[in-house]
């Protein structure tokens, strides 16, 4: 148990093992299992309240144990812990949206927690193994953030609207420019990686250098949250 919820663990991560590849088969079928069953959920309000409130338990679980581990073992940081990357924004906007059931958290959770968190899935930055709590906690935590994005989004698919597409972006815009110019600078922190790219290897390593790093980051938002729309309306909400 020492060694399992520790610092260290000498079961290091491995991209695209078994445990890794295991990982995220669920995670894709908890999607598709979410938008079979998206009709059954509206009509089975019980199987619908009790999906509701487990996926709000695995999010709040996985962030409290996660600054839990981090305490009790002397490492916790503002610069590294803190949920403030867009996974972390998206866990808590989802959080919010599952006990409001608000139309601004459900559109807040919907563009930016579902691609983001599937690309962390992708390519995690991760030290352990499946030996280690800090494996468990990533991978539960990133997939139940698609998931209870996902949820919201289909729960009330009238909130994801084109003008929801530019009024979220331009809220990430600002929230990346206060992040970019005030925390990361003065806390040493690498949020929503504006300092520089991930130390693993992720599409940001073909966003160049400089400000072509910031234009790239920018059209590439734009680009994914006019795409996640589009795709919502075609497969998802008309059907």
């Amino acid at each position: 148990m020492e060694t399992w919820f520790g610092v260290t663990s000498v079961y290091s991560f491995v991209p695209f093992s078994l445990s890794h590849l295991l990982a995220l088969a669920i995670a894709v079928i908890g999607i598709i299992a979410l938008v079979s069953a998206r009709a059954l959920l509206r009509e089975k309000k019980r199987l619908f309240q009790s999906l509701r409130w487990v996926l709000l338990v695995l999010l709040f679980a996985s962030e409290f144990s996660y600054h839990y581990w981090a305490i009790t073992n002397g490492v916790w940081s503002f610069s590294g812990q803190m949920p403030l990357h867009l996974c972390g924004i998206a866990s808590i906007t989802a959080m919010i949206g599952l006990l409001t059931m608000r139309p601004l958290w459900i559109q807040l959770s919907f563009y930016l927690g579902i691609l983001p968190a599937f690309l962390a899935l992708i390519t995690p930055e991760l030290p352990y193994d499946y030996q280690h709590f800090r494996f468990w906690k990533f991978f539960v935590h990133h997939t139940a953030i698609p998931w209870a994005c996902l949820f919201l989004a289909l729960s009330n698919p009238t909130a994801i609207h084109l003008r929801s597409v530019f009024s979220v972006y331009a809220l990430l815009l600002v929230y990346a420019a206060f992040i970019g110019f005030y925390i990361n600078p003065l806390t040493d922190s690498n949020y929503l990686y504006l300092m520089q790219r991930p130390t693993t290897a992720s599409p940001l390593d073909f966003f160049g250098n400089g400000l072509w790093y910031y234009m790239n980051l920018c059209l590439t938002a734009l680009a994914l949250f006019i795409l996640q729309y589009l795709a919502f309306q075609k497969f998802i909400k008309i059907s």
